[in-house]
């Protein structure tokens, strides 16, 4: 029996940018933000956090190289 196509998962798929991060995650981000105190602060109730997806800049393409014009 096959699998139907929306099964499938692509590969990379665990590793794209999610929106939501699960509370372990959450925490360990407020803790390297000092604002959550182990053993203290409640892990219930905890606030939100932001997730921004990093991407990497666009490269500018290269201009004609000025030696190659004083070699001529």
């Amino acid at each position: 029996m096959s699998l139907h196509s929306s099964l499938k998962t692509k590969s990379g798929a665990l590793n794209q940018h999610r929106n939501v991060l699960t509370r372990p995650e959450r925490i360990a981000k407020l803790l390297d933000a000092e604002t959550f105190v182990s053993g203290e602060s409640s892990p219930l109730g905890i606030p939100k956090v932001r997730s921004i997806k990093v991407q990497a800049g666009k490269k500018k393409p290269a201009k004609a190289a000025p030696d190659a014009e004083k070699s001529e």
